[in-house]
């Protein structure tokens, strides 16, 4: 299945949704976010965490927003392990944040936001969710490159619905630490209740959609090539590519030559736009 290309949607005449981005000392992906979902039309807002915990004078209520967002980027510095930190000072709203999570609103995790996730054990969402962690590479490098997605979901997750079972998206990733990790003794069981369960969301893949291709379509060496999962509920997910890099069709390093050559790839739009759009309907 080729990777798609995507015209302008009528989402800017749709009510507009409240977004909140949330930033510590260290998200450096804050901005590219917030401009992801103005371009659509919602209603998006940076927020810093004290803003939220009232250590600023400028107090905002995580229950008046519709969508949060964690941002990729190194928070506190990545210092103890990736997310950690991060993850450590949102228990200061952590009761918000649950019921957020149980209101059925949408929380999407970006990198290190999906880090922040599995810290928080807001994902996998279940009782095993100590048997999982994002680590270091395989290769041991931080991993800069473009990696094709393969969307594996069947329905349930809100930032892909509507997107076809096996289409294939590309996205930038940018990590050290981004390989999903399982407990060998539990992981052919964790696995399969992932897949039970419809919280696969993406699977690193080769450009045939060959999900066993190895590195360097799967960057990290991810357990079974997972790069997305969603909670049981479907409605938090954490990936590790950057969607909000693949927004606009123009940062695609391979833009001005495809315009050449092809049709197709005139579109404003790149594969990440998606993400964004499927959240607001």
């Amino acid at each position: 299945m080729a990777i798609r290309a995507h015209t302008k949607s009528n989402l800017l005449n749709r009510g507009k949704k409240r977004v909140c981005i949330l930033r510590i000392e260290g998200t450096n992906c804050e901005w590219e976010t917030f401009l992801c979902f103005r371009e659509l039309g919602a209603h998006a807002e940076i927020v810093h965490l004290k803003q939220l915990t009232g250590g600023h004078r400028i107090r905002r209520e995580l229950e008046t927003y519709d969508i949060l967002v964690i941002p990729g980027g190194f928070s506190a510095g990545d210092y103890v392990r990736a997310g950690a930190i991060f993850a450590a000072r949102l228990r200061a709203i952590w009761r918000d944040l649950t019921r957020f999570v149980d209101d059925g609103k949408p929380v999407l995790g970006i990198c290190n936001g999906f880090q922040v996730l599995v810290e928080l054990g807001l994902l996998p969402g279940w009782e095993d969710k100590k048997q999982v962690a994002l680590t270091i590479n395989d290769s041991a490098h931080f991993e800069c490159r473009y990696t094709i997605l393969k969307h594996e979901n069947r329905g349930k997750c809100v930032f892909t619905r509507g997107i076809e079972r096996g289409a294939l998206l590309k996205m930038p990733c940018a990590h050290a630490e981004g390989k999903f990790f399982v407990e060998p003794h539990v992981r052919e069981r964790f696995i399969s209740m992932l897949e039970e369960k419809d919280q696969i969301v993406f699977r690193y893949a080769d450009r045939h959609g060959d999900t066993g291709a190895g590195y360097p379509w799967n960057p990290n060496g991810s357990i079974s090539n997972i790069a997305a999962i969603c909670n049981p509920e479907g409605n938090v997910m954490g990936m590790m590519p950057h969607p909000e890099r693949a927004f606009f069709a123009f940062t695609d390093p391979e833009w001005a030559r495809n315009r050449v050559i092809s049709d197709e790839a005139t579109s404003e739009y790149g594969d990440g736009k998606l993400i964004f759009e499927r959240v607001l309907l």
